[in-house]
């Protein structure tokens, strides 16, 4: 169900490597490293700047400009204003692996993380993923949580086996879901229809959001179906790492029973 791969002797690997200085980030770009985020001191400039920003360009790479004093916490050493954090994993491409995956004559399972921002409900989730024979995470490039150390460390290593594809815009990659015939399930209180209705023995990709904010409401008017978890007690809703659990488990019970 699950093409599994260690990537590359990673997996005892639990920490981000921090890059600093704007000649050793073009290199660690220039290398293919990802990365996992970029903190510039506001006000730099310059001309090896400018060639920076060229680079993070070319790559949709995003940075966050920030006082020198957060830099000056985060490491000693000379970081000329720019320090880089390297992703711990490697990031695959969701137009690759979906390919990939009928190839071997599997019917694909996706899970979508639409603004999970708690590095723990994400490892987490990843754990529970990895266990169910999820494909592969699918995460945006931005309002997403950090795959770091805590991450990691609360994945069981998960993080370290199954793929994750970060994607600049999570609408045309559900898109691309829909036209390679993946149903999308947007799991969300705003239905009336609940999750034990549903097909998850076709190919599917689910979609949870945010504790805070739940779903966009863009992905929730793309969607294929709506569906909720049934709740009989008084609180509304359920951590969003213990939903991911009984909606995965739910499509693994269906295609057990094929």
């Amino acid at each position: 169900m699950q093409q599994q791969q260690w990537r590359g002797g990673h997996e005892k690997r639990e920490t981000n490597q921090h890059v600093f200085g704007i000649r050793a980030v073009l290199e660690a770009i220039d290398s293919g490293k990802e990365i996992e985020s970029l903190f510039v001191q506001r006000g730099l400039g310059g001309a090896l700047f400018l060639e920076l920003k060229e680079v993070l360009r070319r790559h949709g790479i995003t940075y966050q400009q920030v006082p020198i004093e957060k830099l000056n916490r985060m490491t000693r050493k000379n970081h000329q204003g720019v320090i880089a954090v390297i992703s711990p994993i490697t990031y695959q491409r969701t137009e690759d692996l979906v390919p990939a995956i009928y190839e071997r004559g599997e019917v694909p399972l996706l899970l979508i993380l639409d603004g999970v921002t708690d590095v723990r409900n994400l490892g987490a989730i990843a754990r529970t993923a990895e266990c169910a024979g999820v494909h592969a995470l699918i995460l945006p490039k931005k309002g997403s949580a950090e795959i770091n150390p805590d991450a990691i460390k609360t994945s069981a290593g998960a993080l370290f086996k199954i793929n994750v594809c970060r994607e600049d815009s999570l609408v045309k990659t559900v898109r691309f879901l829909q036209d390679s015939g993946i149903q999308l399930v947007a799991c969300t209180e705003k239905t009336a229809e609940n999750l034990y209705q549903l097909d998850y023995t076709v190919p599917t990709a689910l979609v949870l959001g945010s504790e805070e904010y739940g779903i966009s409401d863009e992905l929730i008017r793309i969607a294929d179906h709506l569906a909720k978890i049934p709740m009989t007690g008084s609180i509304a809703s359920l951590n969003v790492s213990v939903s991911a659990g009984v909606v995965l488990y739910e499509a693994v019970r269906q295609r057990l029973a094929i």
